[in-house]
């Protein structure tokens, strides 16, 4: 008797262990939706928010993922449409958290913490673990942390670095940790010029070109959100033509792929390629 109860049990357990490995997933977290990816959990995925997709993941562009939506403006009726049974969501959608969680269960996959790669693996894991895929993520994050170890060496005489966000034409700082933080790229002293300044909740710190040329960097990744959310982009050109007037015309100026460094990032998959496209600018 207490045997079959026993293998009852287990085929319980097995069964309850399934059915919450196939939950269905909707993410508004980008990053999130390249880690499934990654995991060889695209199956689960059935809502994405499809009108800010970068080109990386626009498979999910595809007719059997409902679109759910903005980064900031989500569909909450789609999203209950879809019927998920998680849904992963970041501060961006913050202001819905209460609609959100009457549909499904919600999972915060911001990467917070002052440690970037730690708060990196955690969410990762975090993921894992809810959806039974904790073996492959542990090979993952074993594979990306190599890789990163290889580039950290491959960036040992690295020049001198300076991330800036461009946004309807004006440059601000952007201590952004895949360059500092993951890579160990030093963070370059501001002179008494650079000052910050608060709207809101957030702090920004304007750079001219004037305060550029005093702090002297050899290159300039820009992060452009202006092209990531559909505006005017940075007009390099005349960007270069300002800087030498300012006595900074040896900068050399990069910029990134806008969506993934502005919308996306912090999965498996958009990680390496930030990674990759730091060690490729420089």
């Amino acid at each position: 008797m207490k045997i079959k109860v026993l293998a009852t049990s287990l085929l319980l357990s097995v069964a309850s262990a399934a059915a919450y490995g196939e939950d269905r997933v909707a993410t508004f977290d980008l990053g999130s939706l390249d880690t499934l990816d990654e995991l060889g959990l695209s199956e689960q995925v059935v809502g994405v928010p499809q009108q800010n997709l970068p080109d990386y993941l626009s498979q999910y562009e595809d007719e059997r993922y409902t679109d759910i939506g903005g980064l900031r403006s989500p569909d909450i009726e789609a999203l209950n449409n879809s019927k998920p049974h998680l849904i992963f969501f970041t501060g961006r959608q913050g202001e819905w958290q209460q609609d959100m969680e009457v549909i499904a269960p919600l999972l915060n996959t911001s990467v917070q913490g002052d440690d970037y790669l730690t708060a990196f693996d955690d969410n990762v894991r975090q993921i894992a673990s809810r959806l039974h895929a904790e073996a492959r993520a542990e090979e993952a994050l074993e594979e990306l942390h190599a890789h990163i170890e290889e580039q950290r060496q491959a960036l040992a005489n690295a020049p001198r670095v300076l991330v800036a966000t461009h946004n309807q034409g004006g440059l601000t700082l952007n201590t952004h940790p895949v360059v500092h933080d993951v890579l160990g790229l030093e963070t370059l002293d501001m002179p008494d010029s650079v000052t910050s300044e608060t709207r809101g909740s957030r702090t920004f710190t304007p750079l001219s070109s004037e305060a550029i040329a005093e702090i002297k960097p050899d290159v300039i990744l820009i992060v452009d959100r202006s092209a990531a959310i559909g505006d005017e982009p940075a007009d390099m050109e005349a960007l270069e033509h300002t800087l030498a007037d300012a006595g900074a015309s040896d900068v050399r100026l990069v910029s990134l792929t806008p969506a993934l460094w502005y919308l996306s990032g912090g999965g498996l998959q958009s990680l390496k390629m930030q990674i990759d496209e730091v060690v490729e600018a420089l």
